[in-house]
């Protein structure tokens, strides 16, 4: 693993000497100066306005714009910061059958992410940052999920962020890890990528999606640092095309449960958070990602560095 990360890292840094380019938007989730939470419930809002919340409740009951440092990539053009929060209506119930009882969640779906639009074809590049809110701690005593793809047949996430005590992971690990998973379908279970969850630091990820190749790209950097390449290429089943989900999953905790989505033990009277930055993905075709804001904070651009990554047959 290191000496392909060492071959793809020598790429970036050849391609830092590049002219900056444009790379070309898939989708833009980034919040716009000024908005308030009423936003969210509009058509104006880049995300969906029905999707995933309790019932009878509206997105800008759920979301704060929290005062904040700006995140790496809503620095360049002032954006802000969202906040998704979970309480105890966070029920999310798929159909009048289907009521998750077991789960507190809220996430937010980019509207034009439908499940088989383009944003899962080609080579992508996903970009976010999350950031903890101490005054609504998440109890790390459950497994939560804080961005996944889940796809189209809703069958399986082909990689998911997890935070807190995760199934599958060893005895006695740290719940205060930010771990990033691959297809949660394949056993054992593989670990993309994993670092400590600090407080007062914005985690910036960049997954560089090949769903021709199958394969998954992790950068990864804190607060204004560039990111860098920590993890791949490496193969990852990313088939099935799916939607994109950014927001607060809270798993049971229980032993022995045959369905955690209904089952399993959730406490009551939480208040919990977790802040988000710069949601947005470009097309990568030819190796176009994004590593650093521009210099300008006037700028609506990003600075762009060109990388070709190795070929699928260094991938492993």
């Amino acid at each position: 693993m290191m000496g392909l990360r060492s071959t793809y890292a020598s790429w970036i840094a050849l391609a830092s000497a590049a002219a900056a380019q444009k790379c070309p938007l898939a989708f833009d989730g980034r919040v716009p100066a000024g908005s308030t939470p009423a936003f969210f419930d509009t058509e104006a809002s880049p995300f969906s306005t029905g999707y995933v919340k309790g019932a009878n409740v509206s997105f800008s009951q759920l979301l704060e714009l929290p005062t904040v440092p700006a995140s790496l990539f809503d620095a360049v053009n002032q954006s802000l910061a969202v906040e998704v929060t979970i309480d105890d209506q966070s029920i999310f119930a798929p159909s009048p059958t289907n009521v998750q009882v077991g789960f507190r969640r809220a996430e937010l779906q980019i509207d034009s992410n439908n499940g088989t639009d383009s944003s899962t074809t080609g080579i992508k590049t996903l970009h976010f940052s999350v950031r903890k809110d101490t005054t609504r701690p998440l109890n790390t005593s459950h497994e939560y999920q804080l961005v996944f793809l889940e796809d189209a047949s809703y069958s399986t996430n082909q990689f998911v962020l997890k935070t807190g005590t995760i199934d599958g992971q060893p005895a006695g690990q740290d719940p205060n890890l930010l771990v990033l998973v691959a297809n949660v379908n394949v056993k054992p279970i593989v670990n993309l990528f994993d670092t400590s969850f600090t407080e007062n630091v914005w985690h910036n990820f960049g997954l560089t999606l090949d769903f021709t190749a199958n394969t998954t790209t992790v950068l990864y950097s804190t607060d204004s640092t560039p990111l860098a390449v920590v993890t791949g290429p490496v193969t990852n089943d990313i088939s099935g095309q799916g939607q994109f989900h950014f927001g607060v999953l809270k798993k049971p905790t229980g032993s022995n449960l045959t369905d955690v989505t209904k089952e399993g033990y959730q406490e009551a009277g939480i208040d919990e958070g977790v802040i988000y930055g710069a949601i947005f993905m470009e097309d990568s075709t030819g190796g176009c990602v994004s590593l650093s804001p521009a210099d300008s904070p006037a700028s609506n651009t990003t600075t762009q560095s060109t990388y070709q990554p190795p070929g699928s047959e260094d991938c492993q």
